[in-house]
């Protein structure tokens, strides 16, 4: 019993972790500089976009190359620019963690 509990505590903060360096990976791209967690600011808030693409098939490669090379006009008018900084390893962890925001 003891060892599943220290398994439990271990997984949550291992994945606390991934959830901050997610957020300190997204600020040092300067993802935050157009969204946030919770509100809309030039572009959407990452809650909104982890609602609007909840469930759906292939979305996690849709959205990485997003990142990388920009999108326009499924937010707006505003574009997207490309975000030639961005890995594509380092998208597909911005990604995991945008679609956990609830």
């Amino acid at each position: 019993m003891k060892i599943l509990n220290i398994v439990g505590v271990v997984a949550t903060l291992l994945s606390s972790n991934v959830a901050l360096a997610s957020a300190d990976l997204a600020k040092s791209k300067n993802c935050m500089a157009c969204h946030s967690v919770d509100k809309k600011m030039v572009g959407p808030a990452y809650k909104d976009v982890a609602a609007k693409y909840a469930g759906q098939k292939d979305v996690e490669s849709k959205l990485v190359q997003k990142i990388i090379k920009g999108s326009k006009g499924e937010w707006g008018q505003i574009p997207m620019p490309p975000n030639v900084n961005v890995t594509e390893a380092e998208a597909q962890t911005l990604v995991k963690w945008i679609l956990s925001q609830k």
